[in-house]
């Protein structure tokens, strides 16, 4: 690919990185990366542990203010989406794992969630 760029990962701001680390982890099987010599309390970057593509990381801001999607005074600024066989199956496995789905729903083939902070995301059926 020469000098193309590739994307590495995809960081999410958030107010407890451990903690939105830990509900991605439990929505994708991917596990959280190892803190080393951090102390919890100290950790403001972290990432999910993934072989051969991209990874998903998640970093703590002040101030963090939750989306208010689908309209209000914050906008989404990003959203993550996952393929699944069944939607379901994979509602149940995400509200499971912490997430909540949006009161707005605007497809039929995808579901909108929000993460334990309020980001956006969706479920989509694979085609």
């Amino acid at each position: 690919m020469g000098n193309v760029p590739r994307l590495q990962l995809f960081a999410l701001d958030c107010p407890d990185p451990l903690e939105l680390a830990a509900f991605y982890s439990r929505v994708t099987g991917f596990e959280v990366e190892s803190l080393g010599d951090v102390k919890p309390e100290d950790v403001t970057w972290i990432e999910l542990v993934v072989t051969g593509c991209s990874t998903l990381a998640f970093q703590k801001v002040k101030n963090y203010v939750t989306p208010t999607w689908p309209e209000g005074p914050v906008p989404q600024q990003a959203h993550l989406d996952f393929t699944v066989d069944d939607l379901d199956e994979g509602e149940t496995y995400v509200l499971g794992a912490g997430a909540t789905k949006a009161a707005f729903q605007p497809g039929e083939t995808f579901r909108v969630y929000l993460d334990p902070v309020g980001h956006p995301f969706c479920l989509v059926l694979a085609s």
